[in-house]
């Protein structure tokens, strides 16, 4: 009987994973034309009614896309200060927008001064820019903002150090949207932490504040809190004082939209588990250091997705301003069409002013995503 053959540790390994390679070796994918009418076959064509949903969407395209095409640059006019060219052309307007960008952004600010605002927005969307850094997440953060908000009040008001004082009642257009969305959103959000912790505080008092509050914000739209900051509220204040409208309108956002991602900010307290609330305080941490360093950065990550939406919400929401008087970027497109000459072309305004909201919500819902995967790493399966 011969002697049983002996094996090392690594040979025995080296059988055992051998086949396990081979039955799990990845799959290769199709290059060129193959992958591409793979994935064709896999997306769009994988039952009777994805194939048909697939030819009536190919359909609608090809009936919806070459008079789209057609009237948008075939026949568009670009150039040029006539609209008896845009009329005689039969295609899209955009000379308009040559015409008329500068009131569409910079609103009444004057002509001459326009370099002020352009150099505002320049800073606040660096500063945003920073903002979505993560290098910049620390107290660096709040020095840059500081920064910002004193050189941008300057370029926007002036009154010293050589430059004209404008008031604020002829801010408008797209400097204006973006003070209003941008400080509504980041002093709004820490007021809705407060409000969602105090919405699930022990003391009595507290919580019933907090809830009366979102509940009264959430019970109303925002052009009835607009319009109390704007006429209701004046006529509480002692005679003889008086607060910009201005001031007026970006506390109504402010507190209007705190209400609102309270409620998101409480639902994802609410999703943490209360064996991570037992162990923070079995550390020996206090309330504030548990919220902070335990419950809420796990609770803001659940989140991201409402709370960005309402980030995008509170973008456009500005709009509403006009009914006390301000003119944002939807207002000025709008208000560019007064020219008489210029009235036809009304669809071209409003598609530049929606590209212009679109470019920005879609950068916020991009960087939702990106935020979401990077937060998510350590837990993705």
């Amino acid at each position: 009987m011969s002697a049983p053959i002996e094996q090392s540790p690594g040979e025995i390994a080296a059988h055992v994973e051998e086949p396990m390679r081979a039955t799990l070796a990845a799959p290769r994918r199709g290059r060129g034309a193959a992958a591409l009418l793979g994935w064709t076959r896999r997306n769009l064509f994988s039952s009777v009614p994805n194939t048909i949903l697939t030819l009536v969407a190919l359909a609608l395209l090809v009936w919806f896309l070459p008079p789209l095409i057609n009237w948008a640059l075939v026949k568009a006019t670009w150039t040029g200060g006539d609209p008896k060219l845009c009329r005689e052309a039969g295609g899209a307007c955009w000379a308009l927008i040559e015409t008329k960008h500068r009131f569409i952004l910079f609103g009444l600010y004057p002509h001459d001064q326009h370099w002020r605002p352009l150099v505002a927005m320049a800073i606040f969307l660096s500063a945003i820019a920073a903002s979505c850094d993560p290098r910049f997440w620390n107290w660096r953060l709040a020095g840059i903002w500081a920064v910002v908000l004193a050189v941008g009040g300057w370029l926007m008001w002036g009154g010293f150090l050589g430059l004209a004082y404008v008031e604020n009642a002829r801010w408008g257009g797209l400097p204006l949207t973006l003070i209003l969305a941008t400080l509504g959103i980041v002093l709004a959000f820490p007021l809705s932490i407060l409000l969602a912790l105090g919405r699930r505080s022990d003391l009595p008092a507290i919580r019933a504040v907090c809830v009366g509050y979102i509940e009264i914000v959430r019970g109303v739209p925002l052009v009835s809190v607009l319009f109390m900051a704007s006429i209701m509220f004046p006529l509480f204040l002692p005679e003889g004082l008086t607060i910009d409208k201005l001031l007026r309108a970006q506390v109504g956002i402010i507190l209007f939209t705190a209400a609102y991602l309270a409620e998101a900010v409480r639902g994802g307290l609410a999703a943490i588990p209360k064996g991570q609330y037992e162990a923070a305080d079995a550390m020996g941490l206090g309330y504030w250091q548990k919220m902070g360093l335990v419950i809420l950065p796990q609770a803001l990550r659940l989140v991201i997705p409402p709370i960005v939406n309402q980030f995008i919400s509170c973008f456009k929401d500005t709009s509403l301003v006009i009914i006390i008087g301000l003119y944002d970027l939807l207002t000025t497109a709008k208000t560019a069409l007064t020219d008489p000459p210029w009235r036809p072309f009304y669809v071209e305004s409003y598609v530049f002013a929606g590209l212009v909201y679109f470019g920005f919500c879609f950068f916020m819902s991009r960087y939702s995503q990106y935020l979401e995967r990077r937060l998510n790493a350590g837990t993705r399966r």
